[in-house]
């Protein structure tokens, strides 16, 4: 990678679909020195078809302009896995901030409350909660259901290359990715007031991925930045149409022995307009265990990680984050205690 501090690079992904082996190379050598890096890249040329991208886009937007008592109704405080819409102020990401500007919208896989994932209260498991009080609700859920499939695709091939930036065979991650959980999220940030506290104020704040990998499609309306260790400085990472921003997540760089990074990266929206993302996060087979990848370590070095579960690596992460934003409000809300004089005997017995 280049000295000087720039944002993720757009990579031509395509060659992973062809047959001429030097760019197939050249593509592995990109994605190596990313990983290697900072855990950030983008890509161009996959198989995820532009016009879904734009009816997901205007999907988010028709949800999130429904009245606020609607999206209520199919909030995710209904159910204990994660699933439904996401009041703003819900996350703490960053240590001394605010909760986050945001509102979101969690979707998973579709599955009857029978399935083996919801019985057993695997990660993030259960049937989605769909909005019907609205014209756009059939629409909503068919997109939703198609990009979520095409994520999935992507992600596996995302880690094909990935598998082979480690030396390791392109179906290395195969049994990773079967049965793979993985959580598709609509966010919208609203517009922050120009002079907002940058101290304290973010749309999200800077924070690393739980996971494997995430793949973000941005829309229109800038606002993310990458951190620079190398510069110390935040680097905006202006949205390009049909691209996917690609980074790894904590479990994976524990995964790699901390040779490939999990970077921080936040969300200010200081343009005046409303942004919309929409990040796929990979999380994988949740009884998959997690042990130190091979060529990630030296020949009889022991490894940094004892092994763990995809469940037990990614549910820790969620319940800190919210658990902050509770512990926050409850703090802002609650009136300050009152010193009560202490009591003697009589008194107590009188009480």
């Amino acid at each position: 990678m280049s000295s000087k501090a720039e944002a993720p690079p757009i990579l031509d992904f395509s060659p992973f679909y062809g047959g001429d082996e030097v760019a197939k190379a050249a593509l592995v050598d990109q994605v190596r020195r990313c990983c290697l890096h900072n855990g950030f890249f983008q890509i161009v040329g996959h198989r995820v078809p532009q016009s879904l991208q734009q009816d997901v886009l205007r999907c988010v937007q028709s949800f999130f302009s429904l009245p606020q008592e609607e999206k209520d109704k199919v909030h995710k405080d209904n159910t204990t896995w994660n699933r439904g819409y996401e009041s703003i102020g819900s996350q703490i990401l960053e240590a001394g901030t605010n909760p986050d500007l945001k509102e979101g919208f969690y979707i998973g896989e579709e599955i009857d409350k029978d399935h083996p994932y919801f019985v057993q209260k695997k990660l993030n498991s259960g049937p989605n909660q769909w909005p019907d009080n609205f014209h756009d609700a059939d629409l909503f859920r068919e997109t939703s259901q198609a990009y979520y499939t095409e994520m999935h695709a992507l992600a596996r091939d995302v880690l094909a290359v990935i598998a082979q930036t480690l030396d390791l065979g392109e179906r290395y991650f195969d049994k990773f990715t079967t049965g793979a959980v993985a959580t598709l999220r609509y966010l919208h940030y609203p517009p922050q007031p120009s002079d907002s506290d940058e101290k304290l104020s973010r749309g999200i704040g800077a924070h690393t991925d739980f996971g494997s990998v995430t793949l973000l499609m941005q829309g229109e309306t800038k606002g993310l930045q990458v951190w620079e260790k190398a510069t110390e400085e935040w680097l905006d990472v202006e949205p390009v149409r049909g691209a996917y921003v690609v980074n790894l997540g904590n479990m994976f760089m524990r995964w790699s022995n901390d040779l490939y990074r999990s970077n921080l990266h936040r969300v200010i929206n200081l343009t005046g307009t409303e942004r919309y993302s929409v990040p796929f996060f990979y999380s994988g087979n949740p009884d998959y265990s997690i042990e130190c990848l091979p060529n990630c370590r030296a020949e009889g070095a022991a490894a940094k990680y004892a092994p763990i579960t995809v469940s037990e690596c990614i549910g820790q992460s969620y319940r800190d984050s919210y658990g902050k934003a509770s512990a926050f409000k409850k703090a802002v809300t609650s009136p300050p205690a009152v010193p009560v004089p202490s009591m003697t005997g009589a008194q107590k017995i009188a009480v």
